[in-house]
């Protein structure tokens, strides 16, 4: 049975030769594009069109034609490629968009001539170019994903989103289309009748996959030092000092050989999946490919659930629009034909839901499997706070590449969690909100419990950002205006390790917040001018992380101008602001702190479904990563920052 893929959705395949089949209702040409595990191409050499026909594992057709066949040897593509893209774009002097030709059908096939799986391109309008579908590589295996993401700027647009520079995409559309004969104008039929109506509620992604916070970059040259300012290797000569850099000082250079691969798995037996491996994704160190295995999990159950939503939204429209011409028919409302009309509609929507849910589950139950491999694996940055590795956890050498802050998940599977990774240095700010009118769960708590929650929360960030850097490469500062944040405080007081008493009253507000304005003029200014070594002495060079409790208690006007100053401006030259706030109280200084708020990233301290993803309309579920209740993992972890700075001294 050939699997109906509606937009989003993914479909296993059990054969490494296959067939693409593409039926279109106006003549196209067919390219084929290889990129990495972020679907970037590593240069025009990556892409398949009619003037260089031939890549690795594939050759397309060389002309325009309104039916193509595409062999493709998966197992002739190179290990560096995980995503086989294939694109349909609109000759010159052809139709003007997709918009204005019949929908075009694409199939995977088995070399038998079986279709395994097909996707019907609808809700195209203005597009002249469009990736149709894509064959994936994940865990050790190959699947199928419906994309139907087009491109109204045409074939330049969509190489250029895919990695190419501007010019090279330019100039390789140009000789693609340049050089492809107009072919054999041979208009395909769809195979089984119209194609359906696919809900156009369910957006196509961007070929990046997640939002900009979620996509996992590929290394760069980026400093291997550990001190938050020293010259990029390579770039400090005489005539050019050295300059600032808060970049990851993880990042390898190009010249360092990656860690080793983790181990693969012995091989499924026939009929089985693949058996998931911890590591198992691209990156120069374990560290690296546990972030981007645990961003490939999170891009994997978005598509998943929003194939099986948009599926299940197809189902219903379709079943209305079915009882709606049977209902019409005046024949119908004799008898008992009207009955038989309903019950058929019926059944095929249970039939459609009940595929969808198949499929669903059959992606759940692997991304179970992954993350029970995945979560005891990770290091301390990323595992929640009851994982073992935190008792043999001791201060690193070098900072983390990221920093775990919850957990997302969704309704269709909520046991199912998927570690919110941040990247470390924090480029926006955290605010947790603890007002009562942010969510149901918010309203449903006494008010002083949820402020102790929202405060409990900032601390234990605060303790695993001390934890997991370097001792003496990462501060805290505390601004409690109002003394109310002094229970929650006590396990970063009692351990020592914040870099001054907490601030108290309109003083201490002005005092801190006149400080940290400081280091970041001195830092910018020494950024400008290349010359960090004229750094006063007193000025720290760590980052610093800045907790505002009961904002805007002790705040005027200057304190607050300052406070977005630091919001704006800090983060650049390692400055990290987490506000602990209710909204609705700090609303008496009106639209000026909307700047503030916009610029940071709202937490709920319990679980709260807030998170909106712009990319498939999900609302993830948050849940906050906080230490078990009675356990001393905190302190623990906090007293060995403690002795670190001491045994650094």
């Amino acid at each position: 049975m050939t699997a109906e893929l509606v937009r989003g959705q993914n479909h296993p395949l059990s054969r490494s030769r296959v067939e693409i089949r593409v039926s279109a209702g106006t003549p196209v040409l067919a390219l084929a594009q290889l990129g990495d595990e972020a679907g970037r191409l590593a240069g025009p050499g990556a892409v398949a069109h009619p003037g260089a026909r031939t890549v690795p594992g594939l050759e397309v057709p060389g002309a325009a034609s309104g039916q193509h066949r595409i062999a493709v040897d998966l197992d002739a593509v190179a290990p560096a490629v995980h995503r086989v893209g294939f694109v349909l774009v609109l000759p010159p002097g052809g139709p003007g968009h997709f918009g204005a030709v019949p929908a075009s059908y694409v199939c995977v096939a088995d070399p038998e001539g079986a279709e395994l799986a097909g996707y019907t391109l609808t809700g195209l309008e203005s597009e002249t170019a469009v990736v149709a579908l894509e064959l994936y590589r994940r865990q050790g295996a190959w699947k199928v994903r419906a994309v139907g993401q087009g491109y109204a700027d045409g074939l330049g647009a969509l190489l250029a989103d895919a990695g190419l520079t501007a010019p090279a995409a330019a100039e390789l559309a140009a000789g693609a289309l340049g050089t492809a004969p107009a072919g054999d104008i041979t208009l395909a039929v769809m195979p089984g009748g119209p194609p359906p109506t696919v809900p156009r509620g369910l957006r196509a992604p961007a070929p990046q996959g997640v939002p900009p916070s979620a996509v996992p970059t590929p290394p760069e040259p980026l400093p291997v030092s550990g001190a938050p300012y020293a010259g990029t290797p390579g770039t400090d000569t005489p005539s050019s000092p050295p300059t600032i850099s808060y970049a990851h000082p993880r990042r390898r250079t190009s010249t360092e050989p990656p860690e080793p691969a983790p181990r693969p798995a012995a091989p499924p037996r026939p009929g089985e999946p693949p058996r998931p491996v911890a590591g198992d994704a691209g990156g120069w160190s374990m560290e690296e490919r546990l972030y981007n295995q645990v961003w490939g999990m999170f891009e994997d159950l978005a598509r998943s659930v929003a194939a099986y939503r948009g599926a299940v939204e197809f189902a219903d429209s379709r079943m209305d629009r079915e009882l709606d011409e049977a209902l019409s028919d005046p024949r119908h409302r004799l008898g008992g034909s009207a009955n038989i009309a309903r019950d058929a509609a019926r059944t095929h929507r249970e039939e459609l839901v009940a595929r969808a849910q198949e499929a669903l589950d059959r992606d759940l139950v692997q991304l179970a499997a992954e993350s029970e491999v995945v979560e005891p694996a990770l290091p301390a940055a990323y595992a929640r706070w009851d994982n073992p590795v935190w008792q043999a956890h001791s201060v690193p050498a070098e900072a983390p590449l990221a920093l775990r802050l919850g957990d997302l998940h969704l309704p269709e599977q909520p046991g199912l969690r998927i570690p919110m990774l941040v990247r470390v240095p924090l480029e926006r700010g955290l605010w947790i909100d603890n007002g009562r009118t942010g969510s149901e769960a918010a309203m449903a708590m006494d008010t002083d419990r949820l402020r102790r929650a929202a405060m409990d929360m900032a601390v234990a960030y605060a303790g695993r950002m001390l934890a997991v850097h370097p001792a003496h490469r990462f501060a805290v500062h505390v601004i409690d205006a109002a003394g109310a944040g002094a229970a929650s405080l006590a396990p970063l007081v009692r351990a020592g390790v914040l870099a001054g008493a907490p601030a108290a009253g309109a003083a201490g507000v002005t005092e801190t917040l006149e400080r940290l304005t400081r280091r970041v003029d001195l830092v910018q200014m020494a950024v400008r001018a290349g010359a960090p070594e004229d750094l006063p002495p007193d000025v720290d060079t760590s980052d610093q992380l800045l907790i505002v409790h009961d904002f805007p208690h002790g705040f005027d006007d200057r304190a607050v101008t300052r406070l977005r100053y630091l919001a704006d401006e800090g983060p650049a030259v390692g400055v990290h602001l987490l506000m602990v706030a209710d909204r609705d109280e700090a609303s008496a200084y009106g639209p000026l702190l909307d700047p503030l708020w916009r610029s940071l990233m709202r937490l709920s301290p319990v679980p709260d479904n807030h998170l909106a993803d712009p990319w498939v309309h999900h609302a993830w579920i948050f849940e906050p990563d906080l230490p078990p209740q009675g356990s001393r993992v905190l302190d623990q972890a906090l007293e060995r920052v403690a002795a670190a700075r001491g045994g650094a001294r």
